[in-house]
């Protein structure tokens, strides 16, 4: 893919999640990460090499911009998340070359990337800098929304990408 490609797509997304990360009321934006996980999926798939890290970049600085009080974490979190998406497709081999995707391999790879970054950033806002208060009940349902945000984010990117998308990639 042409490097203008890659770059507009990767602000394109990273713009998406910018605005959905801090333009959208408080309660809300949590749930609307499956929107974040759908737009990474999609960037692995057209960007192919590191394409959701790309997005979890720009989307990261950008809300870093846009709530600053917690910048880096935002940033670093962002930025891990796209690396977690890039990894996870290349352990479960997903490769959009093929003529379909394999939306099983899709599904496995983003719930695990999203029920662990779900973890980490619970556990560092908890144990490390306790802004949160320990509850075990939120964690479980933290750790339970990712991992129904990532199974429905991956299903919906390999739906798309099958149905609409791989056609324009080429």
């Amino acid at each position: 893919m042409q490097k203008a490609k890659r770059l507009f797509i990767a602000a394109l997304f990273g713009s998406i999640i910018f605005v959905t990360k801090v333009f959208v009321p408080s309660p809300i934006d949590k749930l609307l990460i499956v929107v974040q996980a759908v737009l990474l999926a999609l960037a692995a798939l057209f960007i192919k090499k590191a394409g959701a890290t790309y997005v979890g970049v720009v989307g990261g600085v950008l809300t870093a911009l846009g709530r600053p009080a917690l910048g880096p974490f935002t940033f670093f979190f962002a930025f891990l998340y796209g690396v977690f998406v890039d990894v996870f497709f290349l352990l479960f081999k997903v490769n959009p070359t093929t003529d379909v995707v394999n939306r099983n391999r899709i599904m496995i790879a983003m719930t695990f990337s999203t029920a662990i970054i779900g973890f980490l950033s619970y556990y560092t806002t908890t144990i490390l800098i306790e802004i949160l208060p320990i509850d075990p009940m939120l964690a479980a349902l933290i750790l339970f929304m990712g991992t129904v945000s990532g199974a429905v984010a991956g299903y919906a990117a390999s739906y798309l990408w099958n149905k609409y998308l791989k056609s324009i990639s080429t």
